[in-house]
């Protein structure tokens, strides 16, 4: 894969970046690095190995879903510095302009 300034810009674009010449030579540098890497690593005989899913033998162990008490609405509401009758009400934080 050749790596040029075209397939920069796409990635940049893609990616919603602005590069200035100068770094979008030394991503450039870069990016043929990690395809020089890939390109290595594609040279290997993997014939037989079977893919890595997860990082050690452990299978995802969840737990059991259990209904545990709960606390009323009012009861959840009673310490909030600011609610109504249902909800938390929380100051403004964006404002349109």
């Amino acid at each position: 894969m050749e790596v040029n300034d075209e397939l920069v810009s796409k990635i940049a674009h893609l990616a919603r970046l602005e590069f200035h010449d100068a770094e979008k030579e030394e991503i450039k540098e870069d990016m043929k690095k990690m395809i020089a890497f890939i390109d290595k690593l594609n040279e290997l005989d993997t014939t037989g190995v079977e893919p890595l899913l997860h990082m050690s033998g452990n299978v995802n162990s969840l737990r059991e879903d259990v209904v545990q008490g709960t606390i009323s609405r009012d009861d959840g509401l009673k310490n909030a510095p600011m609610h109504d009758d249902q909800f938390f009400k929380v100051p403004k934080v964006i404002n349109k302009i």
